[in-house]
């Protein structure tokens, strides 16, 4: 049997590997395509079209990396080769780990993540790949205006799941007012965006400020132990 640290170096050097695999994929395509139809861009080109995507994206998915990898541990590989991260892959790991009771950071909850997220990518492909063949003979459903107007709400429930979990907590370490240090900062967004301008298209370099600022205020109410951590005892079965 392997020990935890042999799993996460195996996971590791897996899912290192997987992205290197899809990196080359990811530019091998256009840059085939370019040079098949002649149409490469130059570097400076590219730079222009590119730098305003870059500005916003690059933040964001650096703050995604501090974010979630505490919640995926070893899933976090496969999970952002997958895409599809805050609206399908968080709430599927915190619901695994709801459902089987346990810790962020243990080895259970390591395993358990990176088992539910595997079977949701390998779900998300298998649908997607119907979807595509289906395309044509679905496409009166699909645009349908009830479906039209169901799909507009899928993204809200599956936040406010998320949300929902997050108030419970579940395994062994049981984190009592954790909700206390995200309501200064969010105060601060909120103010922000109604008198100063709106922040959206800037979520990428505020999650990189933000994410210390909650940090630093749960610090300081964990001192005053307005937010208090406790071991639970499992029962025995």
């Amino acid at each position: 049997m392997k020990t935890r640290e042999e799993f996460a170096k195996e996971m590791s050097n897996l899912g290192r590997i997987g992205i290197l695999i899809v990196l080359s994929m990811l530019f091998a395509v256009p840059t085939i395509f370019g040079l098949y139809l002649d149409a490469l861009p130059t570097f400076g080109e590219f730079m222009k079209a590119a730098s305003g995507i870059l500005v916003l994206f690059v933040p964001l998915a650096i703050s995604e990396v501090f974010i979630y990898a505490p919640i995926l541990g070893s899933a976090s590989y496969i999970t952002f080769i997958t895409g599809n991260i805050m609206n399908l892959k968080i709430p599927i790991a915190k619901n695994a780990q709801e459902l089987m009771d346990t810790t962020n950071g243990s080895e259970q909850s390591d395993i358990i993540t990176t088992l539910a997220i595997s079977v949701s990518a390998i779900v998300t492909i298998t649908m997607l790949s119907l979807g595509v063949l289906l395309l044509v003979p679905l496409k009166p459903i699909m645009t349908s205006a009830t479906v039209m107007t169901a799909s507009a709400y899928v993204l809200p429930a599956l936040f406010g799941a998320l949300t929902v979990g997050l108030l419970k907590s579940t395994g062994e370490i049981r984190v009592k007012g954790k909700i206390k240090a995200g309501v200064i900062p969010f105060i601060l967004l909120f103010l922000v965006n109604i008198f100063v301008f709106n922040t959206y298209d800037y979520s990428g370099m505020l999650l990189i400020i933000m994410i210390p600022l909650t940090i630093f205020f749960a610090w300081i109410l964990f001192k005053k132990k307005q937010i208090t951590i406790e071991v639970v005892e499992k029962k025995e079965s």
